[in-house]
């Protein structure tokens, strides 16, 4: 049974909630702490969403969503019989919009982007079989960019913030039966607050100021775990709060000028996720996953710049072992996006019919 346990390193690349609340990217992973002995991964994985909003049948958007690659990797290895560390680097949120400049639509030009970068470095205790407990520190490197196109008004507004870098932590709590491939955790990781320095411009008046303003980065909880439920089937179950309706993006001359008393992006609802998978090995040297996963859309009206709300993908994926110590995973899931409703100029705009087809590669080393 434990040969089982390898199964779950296809999750880590199977389903990326690249339209989970928010702007929730990775999950913030923290699989790799698990593994045996020395151990090295690379992960890189691509989305190709289709977006568009419609404002009347003649007025559409176009699609908003821009193809993405990103990109992941992490180390571990023991100190002793009790203890184990590990370097994780993964993307945790991000976001890239761009209306189609072409079009008739009302923001038409409009963009923005959100990029960040986390390095978590995690120490893992194992205070006695089953129980273990992990924590350990988080830098995250953050940066974003904007334009808004109104071209009911004539009115072209660019923001760009410098690139910081903050820290957070983490703590985390496991319980592991080997024999049957059992393995549960709960992991928290807090809140990062960021204050960029930005440059904004409402260039259609040639006002320029340099500003400032702060972003709180949410904190959230996963809930892992996994269990043999034959000799080559693994039952895979994880679940993800995060706390997104205290994230806002309010530069000073957008919430003055742009529009008025409003955030450039806020969310009002926290986001939940599940996935329930099930890993089976096929071969000596293959096996597959089958997976599912949910979020239940708020029903709230959203950002134009966020325009998405839930969603539900299934996922397929394949672990080849190369060889004693190398292994190559391969997934591809299909996201069904939330429809979604936005107000643009007391109009209501309907974002709906959107999909998205992601896959991801990963090649492991157990040094």
């Amino acid at each position: 049974m434990k040969n089982t346990v390898i199964l779950i390193t296809l999750c880590s690349i199977s389903a990326k909630e690249v339209y989970a609340g928010g702007m929730d990217l990775s999950r913030q992973p923290i699989a790799p702490l698990f593994e045996q002995g020395t151990y090295l991964e690379l992960s890189a994985y691509s989305v190709d969403p289709e977006v568009s909003g419609k404002l009347t049948d003649s007025i559409q958007s176009g699609n908003v969503a821009k193809k993405g690659y990103f990109f992941g990797g992490a180390y571990k290895q023991d100190v002793s019989n009790s203890t184990s560390m590990a370097i994780i680097v993964d993307q945790p949120f991000g976001a890239d919009i761009r209306y189609p400049s072409h079009s008739t639509y009302p923001l038409s030009g409009t963009r923005a982007s959100v990029d960040t970068i986390a390095i978590s470095g995690i120490v893992r205790y194992k205070i006695n079989s089953p129980f273990s407990v992990y924590g350990g520190l988080r830098n995250v490197t953050s940066s974003g960019d904007v334009t808004v196109n109104q071209r009911s008004n004539n009115l072209l507004y660019t923001m760009k913030t410098d690139t910081q870098n903050d820290w957070g932590y983490l703590l985390g709590a496991a319980y592991e039966i080997p024999d049957i491939a059992l393995r549960t955790s709960l992991t928290y990781h807090s809140a990062i607050k960021v204050n960029f320095d930005s440059q904004e411009n409402i260039v259609s008046s040639s006002f320029t100021k340099e500003t400032s303003f702060d972003v709180d980065m949410p904190k959230s909880l996963n809930f892992d775990f996994q269990t043999g439920i034959t000799q080559s089937t693994l039952l895979m179950f994880s679940a993800r709060w995060v706390e997104w309706n205290k994230t806002k993006i309010t530069p000073q001359l957008f919430t003055q000028f742009v529009n008025q008393a409003n955030n450039l992006v806020g969310y009002r609802n926290n986001s939940l996720t599940y996935s329930l998978g099930l890993g089976q090995k096929l071969t000596n040297n293959l096996t597959g996953l089958l997976s599912i996963a949910h979020e239940k859309p708020s029903g709230n009206l959203v950002s134009n710049l966020s325009p998405t709300d839930g969603y539900t993908s299934l996922t397929a994926g394949l672990k080849y072992q190369a060889t004693q110590k190398i292994t190559i995973t391969t997934g591809v899931s299909y996201t069904w996006i939330g429809e979604a409703k936005a107000n643009l100029a007391s109009n209501e705009v309907t974002f709906e019919d959107n999909h998205s087809v992601n896959f991801g590669v990963k090649l492991s080393h157990h040094i």
